[in-house]
């Protein structure tokens, strides 16, 4: 399997007792992009289009650690 790495957008952090619900978007535009199209969110909304990761975070030193808006690459890579 070839490897894959996509660019996200944490959407929302949602607090809960004991665990952070973590929600992340592929990147989009979110302004005005160069005349030519070179703006690295732009080539990965051109790939990964649409979609949504959900994690539940229960280590305590993550908490607070994640913030709307921020950007991450995930990769993921064949576990076998």
């Amino acid at each position: 399997m070839a490897k894959m790495r996509a660019k996200m957008k944490v959407s929302e952090v949602i607090i809960r007792e004991g665990h952070e619900e973590l929600k992340m978007v592929p990147v989009c535009k979110t302004g005005s992009y160069p005349e030519d199209g070179a703006d690295e969110d732009n080539t990965y909304a051109k790939w990964t289009p649409s979609g949504e990761l959900k994690l539940g975070i229960t280590n305590p030193a993550l908490h607070g650690q994640f913030k709307p808006g921020q950007k991450f690459y995930v990769d993921f890579t064949d576990a076998e």
